[in-house]
């Protein structure tokens, strides 16, 4: 569990939630996504709560965007670029506190997080190891914030997954917007990825080895066993799973066309929705 950062969050406030088993806080700015409405408008305010994170080994995870501006020329395509400078001075300003990029869509964003100390890392969606600017701007089901960009950016995300570098783990940022939310003339932001997310993962990576993105040798099994659960586990400080297991199967699963609530009340409709992806079986 993790709490919003928000103006009422105190120094006092992250001493609680230390004592309760609270990971962490996340921070939305104002505006840039879904139910960032009370986001946060200026960091400066909040360099006392930092400084408590700090303090109580607590996480900042950054959804690392500004909000678009005419004025300043950021759009969509440059917000996370545009949000860079930001997590340099947090870190130059708190390095020992442990910060997340989360949902990384950029090679400005990875090159960036390799440059900081080994108190920031970043997530990568399994969505975005296969998405590009031409995918969502044709599909709402694939439309999320931040937006998927261009496809060198794409491979930037792929050669930061297969890596080993432990700053670079899966963050699904799994979004189960009803159906009835990506359509009409607001669009909601946000790709439903759970159910599948490790098929999601695989099967980016085969695609992108069949492409020439990759090389066969790269997708190690070291490799996934670090991206897809060591490596964020350790960041986190969270418990080991004690044995768990998975066991995958290339082509084992059909992606549902649309999901429903018991009552039918609800719909959503899963990202690649109707194709075939990898299937993963959890042992213990």
């Amino acid at each position: 569990m993790s709490l919003y950062l928000h103006p009422s969050i105190t120094r006092e406030t992250i001493k609680e939630a230390k004592q309760a088993g609270i990971s962490g806080v996340k921070s939305y700015p104002a505006g840039v996504t879904t139910n960032s409405s009370s986001g946060v408008v200026s960091y400066e305010q909040f360099y006392p709560v930092f400084e408590e994170l700090e303090q109580q080994d607590l996480v900042l995870n950054l959804h690392g965007e500004v909000p678009s501006s005419a004025t300043n020329e950021v759009t969509v395509l440059s917000a996370e670029e545009a949000f860079l400078p930001t997590l340099l001075d947090l870190h130059r300003r708190f390095p020992r506190l442990r910060i997340v990029l989360e949902h990384c869509t950029t090679a400005a964003a990875i090159e960036a997080v390799k440059s900081c100390g080994a108190t920031v890392a970043a997530t990568i969606t399994a969505h975005h190891l296969s998405l590009i600017i031409d995918d969502w701007a044709g599909d709402p089901h694939c439309f999320c914030k931040p937006v998927a960009k261009l496809p060198s950016d794409r491979r930037a995300l792929l050669k930061a997954a297969v890596s080993g570098n432990p700053k670079f783990f899966l963050g699904t940022d799994s979004a189960p917007h009803p159906a009835i939310s990506k359509r009409g003339d607001k669009v909601a932001a946000g790709v439903f990825t759970q159910p599948y997310a490790v098929g999601y993962v695989l099967s980016a990576l085969e695609v992108a080895v069949q492409k020439g993105m990759l090389q066969d040798s790269d997708v190690s099994e070291e490799a996934l066993k670090g991206f897809l659960g060591e490596f964020g586990r350790k960041f986190h400080k969270a418990p080991d799973p004690h044995g768990e297991r998975v066991i995958i199967r290339n082509g084992g699963a059909q992606v549902d066309s649309i999901l429903r609530s018991s009552d039918g009340s609800v719909e959503v409709v899963p990202f690649r929705r109707g194709q075939t992806v990898w299937s993963v079986e959890w042992k213990q």
